[in-house]
């Protein structure tokens, strides 16, 4: 369970994006309405060199999200010391506002898969995934935000629901939540069930960071819809809809533009903060 003295930080309520090392001139320029940016913690676990001047410079005129993508929290094994200890020495030297990891695991043994893969949610993966939350807040003495997975298949082992399992890990551990958006559309289509039912039952109160981002999309062997994570086009209007849904009942909040594969020009990913802009304009307005 997390300490209740150790820091929480907060990411301003306003648009984000994903930082990409090419529009590092353009953000400084003409940042739009860019308050604060995401890193993956993984780029930035070298010592020093550009990455680290370039987050030196930046830290000082936006907000900083560290999002992990190698931790394996989801994973039965024990977490990796090593990248535990290289994490620490990132977030300690960057102190960023928010530091968040994935519903997922990718690590069997010694051997590191590419892909964040789903977990059955029984009460063995419930406890040491909590186990893990813990250690990870215990040893960089701050608050960690989980994000609920993009999911293209369910186990038959499952015991709970996504959204319980969930706000039972918030309940033992003191974690946060990062809600991405794009993912709930993604399941929701790939597993047939309605999106905003899912943000109906989620525990929105624990949300400290909101993601959206674009999909692939393609059918199954049977030509029923499948869509893929890739964060690599714009933002789909269904999921616009889906964050304005979610804005009504969290409040204004962190949002964040991913945009990881195909990166375009700043002024396409400055367009697309704009449209985050607008969803918490619209929100404070109503």
């Amino acid at each position: 369970m997390l300490d209740a003295t150790l820091p929480n930080r907060r990411l301003p309520s306003a648009p984000g994006v994903g930082y990409k090392p090419q529009h590092f001139n353009d953000l400084r320029a003409d940042p739009g309405p860019v308050k604060w940016l995401e890193i993956h913690a993984e780029n930035y676990m070298g010592d020093g060199g550009r990455p680290h001047a370039q987050m030196r410079a930046l830290r000082d005129e936006f907000a900083i999200s560290v999002h992990g993508v190698g931790l394996s929290i989801g994973g039965q094994g024990t977490l990796d010391a090593d990248h535990l200890a290289r994490l620490k020495t990132l977030i300690d030297w960057l102190q960023p506002s928010s530091f968040s990891e994935h519903l997922a695991w990718s690590t069997h043994g010694a051997e590191f898969m590419d892909d964040l893969l789903p977990l059955p949610y029984t009460d063995e993966t419930l406890t040491y995934v909590a186990d893990h939350i813990d250690q990870v807040q215990d040893v960089l003495g701050r608050q960690m935000l989980l994000e609920n997975p993009s999911s293209y298949l369910a186990f038959d082992t499952s015991t709970w629901s996504e959204t319980d399992f969930l706000t039972e890990l918030v309940r033992r551990t003191g974690c946060g939540l990062l809600l991405d958006v794009n993912n709930v559309f993604i399941s929701a289509t790939n597993l047939d069930y309605t999106p905003k039912s899912y943000l109906d039952a989620y525990p929105l109160s624990a949300v400290g960071e909101i993601h959206v981002g674009g999909h692939a999309e393609d059918s199954d062997e049977y030509g029923a819809p499948l869509l893929i994570d890739s964060h690599g086009t714009i933002t789909a209007a269904p999921v616009w809809d889906l964050l304005d849904h979610a804005l009504a009942k969290t409040g204004p909040a962190p949002i964040l533009v991913e945009w990881d594969n195909n990166v375009p020009d700043w002024p396409t990913l400055r367009s697309e903060a704009t449209c985050a802009a607008q969803a918490l304009d619209a929100l404070i307005a109503n």
